[in-house]
C-alpha cells in the first residue's frame, strides 16, 4: 500500500490565474457574458499541440479565449477562491498564484485595482480554505520591457511575506519571443523589493536559454527548467546556485516537449540534485491538477513515498512562505511519512465519511 497523495502537505508554486479555472466555471462565465468558446474549450478537451510556434499559437489562442470570460471583479474573486479550494482538497497548504493584472485592468478600472482584487481574494481564500494564498505578478514576453518595469514597480508596492501579498515576479509566455536581457531592469526592481525572481525558462527552449536567464535575470526559481536535464554541467550550475525548478509534467506533454509523462526527465533532475517543485501550470487546458503530478512521479517514474515526501519538502523550501509556515509544513510532511500506509488510508476514509 502507498500513502494517499492528497493528504501529503505541499506547496504549489506554478499555477496561472486563468489556467487555474475550473472547466465548469469557464462554461458558466462564458454563458453569463455571452462569449462563444472554441470547441476545444466548450468540449473541455485536454490541449495537445506541437512544440513549435504554430502549436504555441494554438495554445495561446485558447488561453486568450478563456481569459476573455473573466470580466468582473467578482469573476476574478471567484477564480482565486476556487483555485484555493481545489488546492486545499489536494493537500496544498501554500499556493503562489501567478497573475498578469494588466490582462484584467480594463474590467476593474486599472492595473492597480486588478491586482488589489486578486490580493483581497487571496486573503479571503486563505481564511476560508486553510490554504494560504500569495501572488506572483508576471510580466509577458510579448509586451514591451517598459511594461514589465511598470509591473515590477506595482508588485514592489504590495511586496510582503504572508498570504494576500506579492511574493514574486515572473516572466511568462513563449520563451522564443523577445529578448530575455531586455527584462533585466524589471527583475532588478523586483529583487530590490525582496521579491523572488521566478521567470519561465527551459521548457520550449533548451540549455542555452536557461544559461541566458541565469546570467541576466538571476532567478531564485525557474518556471519549468526541465530541459536542464539535457546538460549535466548546466544542471550542476543550477543546483550550486540554489535555483529550484518548477516542473509541470502534464504541461510538458500537452505542449509537445515530451511524448508522454514517463519521458519527462524527473529522475535525471533529482539524481543531479535539483530542488524540484511540482506544479500544475494550467489545469484548465492541460487537465490534471496538482495531485496528478505527484501521482505521475509515483506511477511513471517509480518514486516511493520517501521520495515523494522529498518533493513536497522541496516545494515548501522553495516557496516564499514565512519561515514558521515552512517549518510547520515540513513537520506535516514528516508526520505523513511516519504514518503507515494502512493507517493513512484509514484516516482518509474516516475523513471522507
Amino acid at each position: 500500500m502507498t500513502r494517499p497523495l492528497q493528504t501529503l502537505p505541499k506547496a504549489h508554486l506554478h499555477l496561472h490565474f486563468t489556467g487555474s479555472m475550473r472547466p465548469s466555471t469557464l462554461l458558466e462565465l462564458a454563458q453569463q457574458h455571452g462569449v462563444r468558446l472554441p470547441a476545444a474549450l466548450s468540449g473541455q478537451q485536454v490541449v495537445s499541440v506541437s512544440p513549435d510556434a504554430r502549436g504555441w499559437f494554438r495554445f495561446q489562442r485558447l488561453y486568450d479565449a478563456a481569459r476573455a470570460c473573466v470580466r468582473t471583479a467578482e469573476d476574478m474573486r471567484r477564480v482565486v477562491l476556487e483555485a484555493a479550494a481545489d488546492d486545499a482538497a489536494e493537500g496544498s497548504r501554500w499556493l503562489e498564484l501567478q497573475v498578469d493584472p494588466t490582462s484584467y485592468a480594463v474590467h476593474v478600472g486599472g492595473t492597480t485595482p486588478a491586482l488589489e482584487v486578486v490580493l483581497d481574494a487571496a486573503r479571503e481564500a486563505t481564511a476560508l480554505t486553510g490554504t494560504a494564498v500569495a501572488v506572483v505578478v508576471a510580466a509577458s514576453r510579448v509586451r514591451h520591457p517598459l511594461d514589465a518595469r511598470a509591473l515590477a514597480r506595482l508588485a514592489a508596492r504590495y511586496a510582503g511575506e504572508g498570504p494576500g501579498t506579492v511574493v514574486g515576479f515572473g516572466l511568462s509566455n513563449d520563451e522564443r519571443r523577445g529578448s530575455t536581457a531586455d527584462f533585466a531592469g524589471a527583475f532588478a526592481i523586483a529583487r530590490r523589493a525582496g521579491l523572488a525572481s521566478v521567470p519561465h525558462s527551459g521548457e520550449l527552449l533548451g540549455p542555452a536559454h536557461v544559461r541566458e536567464t541565469l546570467a541576466v535575470l538571476h532567478p531564485d526559481r525557474l518556471g519549468h527548467g526541465v530541459r536542464c536535464a539535457e546538460d549535466p554541467e548546466l544542471l550542476r550550475r543550477v543546483v550550486d546556485a540554489g535555483v529550484a525548478l518548477e516542473v509541470c509534467p502534464a504541461s510538458n506533454v500537452s505542449l509537445g516537449v515530451y511524448g508522454d509523462l514517463a519521458a519527462v526527465p524527473l529522475r535525471a533532475l533529482l539524481a543531479g540534485g535539483a530542488a524540484v517543485a511540482l506544479g500544475a501550470d494550467d489545469p484548465l487546458l492541460f487537465g490534471p491538477r496538482l495531485v496528478a503530478q505527484y501521482r505521475s512521479a509515483r506511477e511513471d517514474h517509480g518514486l516511493d513515498d520517501a521520495a515523494l515526501a522529498g518533493l513536497a519538502k522541496a516545494s515548501i523550501s522553495a516557496s516564499r512562505a514565512p519561515r514558521a509556515t515552512r517549518r510547520a509544513l515540513h513537520a506535516g510532511v514528516d508526520d505523513w511519512l511516519a504514518t503507515s500506509p494502512e493507517a493513512a488510508e484509514g484516516l482518509t476514509g474516516a475523513a471522507a465519511t
